[in-house]
C-alpha cells in the first residue's frame, strides 16, 4: 500500500489568546488552551484525515505530554510505529502567544528531543523511506538527521518545511535534494539572503531557489495568499480564502499537507496550491493547530462553493 511518510517534531502545543492587544512584559487577560501539535505531526494528521496512509516517525518522552500526543495522532488515523518514546528525555512543547485577531506574538519552543531523531536510529527505517510515496521533512531535525534523510531518500519526492528563520540554514546544501520547499516570507529571505517585500520580489526568490535544484516552490505571504513556481517556467498567486483568524498556528502544516495530498493525485502546483490554501483557511478558523474535521469532502465543498 501506498504511503505518505512525515519526519520531524510532535510537540504539545500551549497557546495563550489574549483577548486584549498583547502587551509584552505584562500579564494579558485571555485564556489557554492546550493541543497536539509539531510540524511534523501536525502534516501527518492533516494527511490522514485528508484519506491517505500516513506514517509517522518522531520522538517523545515517556509522560503525560508524550502519551497525549500518541493517543492524539493515533485516533486520526496516522500510523505511529516508526516513533519512539524515550524515558529520559521531555516530551517537546511549544508556548505561543497570540493578539486577539489571531496571529501570534511570539512563542518560545523546548523541543531538545528532536535531537534524538539521529541517523544511527534513522538507518533502520531507510527501506520504508525509500518506498514512501512521498516524504515530509521539518527543519527541526538536526543537520545530521536532514543530510542522511536526503541522502537516503531513494528518489522519494521530498517536500520541506523550512520552520523558522533560524532553523530553514540546515536545508541549504540539501537544496538540490528538495521537491517543494514552503517558506514564508521572512524564512526565504533568510534562506536565499535576497529581500522579499511584497510579492513582486517572489520571481526572484523563486528563480535563485531553482537555480539550487529546487523543484518547486511555495512562498507564504499570510493574507496575500501563496507565490508558486514551478521549475518548467509556469507560476503564479493563489489568493488566500477569506476566513475568520482564530488561531493561525498549523495553518502553514495544513497548506503542506494539501500540497502532498495534491501531489499524490497528481494534480499540478496550481491546482495544489488552490487546494492547499483552503486546507489553510479551514485551519485558521479553529482554536487547534489541527481542524478536526477536515476532510478531502469538506475541502471539496469549500472549492466547489468558490
Amino acid at each position: 500500500m501506498s504511503y505518505m511518510l512525515a519526519v520531524g517534531a510532535s510537540n504539545m502545543d500551549i497557546a495563550g489568546h489574549s483577548s486584549q492587544a498583547v502587551v509584552l512584559g505584562d500579564s494579558n487577560p485571555g485564556h489557554i488552551a492546550l493541543a497536539p501539535g509539531g510540524v511534523a505531526r501536525n502534516v501527518a494528521e492533516n494527511l490522514a484525515r485528508l484519506g491517505n496512509c500516513t506514517r509517522l516517525v518522531s520522538a517523545v518522552g515517556d509522560d503525560t505530554p508524550g502519551r497525549s500526543l500518541l493517543d492524539a495522532t493515533a485516533a486520526a488515523g496516522v500510523d505511529l510505529r516508526a516513533c519512539w518514546v524515550l524515558p529520559s528525555e521531555a516530551t517537546s512543547s511549544y508556548l505561543s502567544l497570540h493578539g486577539p485577531d489571531g496571529d501570534m506574538a511570539m512563542a518560545v519552543n523546548d523541543m531538545r528531543i528532536v535531537a534524538r531523531i539521529t541517523p544511527e536510529r534513522l538507518a533502520p527505517l531507510a527501506a520504508d523511506i525509500a518506498a514512501a510515496q512521498a516524504l515530509l521533512l521539518d527543519c527541526n531535525l538536526t543537520d545530521a538527521a536532514l543530510a542522511w534523510l536526503c541522502t537516503h531518500s531513494g528518489g522519494t519526492p521530498i517536500f520541506v518545511d523550512t520552520v523558522s528563520t533560524h532553523k530553514c540554514q540546515r536545508i541549504a546544501p540539501w537544496l538540490q535534494h528538495v521537491h517543494l520547499l514552503k517558506p514564508n516570507r521572512l524564512e526565504a529571505q533568510a534562506l536565499t539572503g535576497l529581500p522579499l517585500d511584497s510579492l513582486a520580489d517572489a520571481p526572484a526568490v523563486a528563480a535563485w531557489l531553482h537555480r539550487k535544484g529546487v523543484r518547486q516552490v511555495v512562498l507564504s505571504f499570510g493574507a496575500q495568499g501563496v507565490f508558486w513556481s514551478d521549475a518548467d517556467g509556469s507560476q503564479g498567486l493563489q489568493s488566500a480564502p477569506h476566513v475568520a483568524v482564530v488561531n493561525a498556528t498549523g495553518a502553514g502544516d495544513a497548506l503542506m499537507a494539501g500540497l502532498m495530498h495534491a501531489h499524490a493525485q497528481g494534480q499540478t502546483l496550481s491546482e495544489a496550491a488552490g487546494f492547499g490554501s483552503v486546507c489553510a483557511a479551514l485551519t485558521l478558523g479553529v482554536q487547534g493547530a489541527n481542524h478536526p474535521q477536515l476532510s478531502l469532502a469538506l475541502v471539496q465543498q469549500w472549492l466547489r462553493s468558490t
